[in-house]
């Protein structure tokens, strides 16, 4: 009966959320692209490969600073101020084999390149259809690459075929973001509902690939469901009652600024949830794992294996309390740092917006993960049958060796 209870429950939030879905869904069209993103004519900025040739200091103000150079680069103007210039080979698109001159004024926040540096330049056209060049970012594909190959690597010898259908679930929730998530928070419709529509989404991809369909993930899922759910309403109040507007954060500012018809605070609503996906998993599912195996060899009636079972899980929450908690602080680490040095009382610190945002998150994330124990482990320890005898049915028949 109680196994009925959970799939139906299963399947019935399973069918609610393609029905959100399906209502949330984006409408695919496309914005304007906003101007800070634009090239000369309005399209989007195209950005090439580039290697540094060589780097001197010099007279700022050269006339072939981001132009398109085949000989040597124009002085700049005598008795100015002095940059640093960089002469760089366009390694692809049109202007493949020519050169471009970037000036740089020395000073913190300036890209450091050295000969042979490989960056990426943005390419512009302008309206009468010349092209510049400028500065974009250093190129990174191969070591990110190579990171990212040897992460799944690493999975997927200590993990086996679950390491890589845990790799093949992380694919499918960037798809959801990607496809889902991020074009109807766009579109301007509610954070709440899109976020847990498609946090939900993520949750029976990641849960039932990664390990399985089974009643023991069956409860895993369930209680992180629940514990998302409480998340949501958590996040709501925090922010409702702190005040929080997001708008402390240059990013949200953009947003703000180019995409009115987004809610800031939804958008910080929407974050706060899918960042407390990944520990809500990871406790749910140890503490499933858990109750089911000490049924399995018979410890004790359901109370004792979910008394038992709590106790792993308060370890468990107190060390990954710890981990929640240091990682957001982390992510704070060079705004503390200014705040170290403008004698600020620790209590402005604390309640400014920035660093409020991430006690908040924390405080979110740290009251679900500790709730998300019990709640799994309680359905885990009803699913769960004891097996009486404490002995494996897979070793009977053996003889003892």
């Amino acid at each position: 009966m109680a196994a009925r209870i959970v799939v139906s429950a299963l399947a019935l939030i399973g069918l609610a959320v393609v029905i959100g879905a399906v209502l949330l869904w984006p409408s695919g069209n496309k914005p304007d692209i906003p101007l800070p993103f634009q090239n000369g004519t309005g399209g989007s900025v195209t950005t090439e490969g580039g290697q540094v040739i060589s780097t001197a200091m010099a007279d700022c103000g050269s006339a072939s600073a981001g132009q398109v150079i085949t000989g040597n680069p124009v002085p700049g103007t005598a008795g100015g101020s002095t940059c640093v210039q960089a002469l760089v080979a366009v390694a692809t698109g049109p202007n493949t084999g020519a050169k471009t001159l970037l000036e740089f004024a020395p000073g913190p926040g300036q890209p450091n390149l050295s000969a042979g540096d490989k960056i990426r330049i943005f390419r512009q056209i302008d309206q009468q259809g010349g092209t510049s060049y400028g500065f974009y970012d250093y190129e990174r594909t191969w070591p990110l690459a190579m990171l990212a190959v040897l992460f799944a690597i690493v999975i997927v010898a200590v993990a086996r075929w679950r390491g890589l259908r845990a790799l093949v679930g992380i694919g499918i929730a960037f798809v959801v973001l990607v496809v889902f998530m991020l074009p109807a928070l766009r579109d301007g419709a509610p954070a709440l509902p899109v976020a847990l529509v498609a946090s939900s989404a993520i949750l029976y991809a990641v849960i039932y690939l990664a390990h399985g369909v089974s009643l023991r993930t069956s409860a895993a899922l369930l209680g992180t469901l629940t514990a998302m759910l409480l998340a949501a309403v958590l996040s709501w109040a925090a922010i409702e009652l702190t005040h929080l507007t997001g708008l402390s954060q240059d990013q949200n500012n953009e947003v703000a600024a180019y995409l009115g018809n987004v809610s800031i605070t939804g958008l910080l609503l929407a974050g706060f949830i899918i960042g407390s996906l990944g520990v809500l998993n990871d406790v749910t599912i140890t503490q499933a794992s858990t109750v089911f195996e000490l049924a399995h060899i018979g410890h004790g009636t359901r109370g004792q294996i979910f008394q038992r079972a709590m106790r792993v899980g308060s370890d468990h929450i107190a060390s990954t309390v710890y981990t929640l908690v240091l990682a957001y602080a982390g992510s704070a680490l060079p705004l503390l740092l200014l705040f170290s040095v403008a004698n600020r009382s620790l209590t402005d610190v604390l309640t400014g917006e920035s660093v409020a945002i991430e006690i908040a998150r924390s405080a979110v994330g740290g009251i679900a993960l500790a709730l998300s124990v019990p709640l799994t482990t309680a359905i885990a320890a009803v699913l769960a049958t004891p097996n009486a005898a404490g002995v494996d049915p897979a070793d009977s028949g053996r003889s003892p060796t």
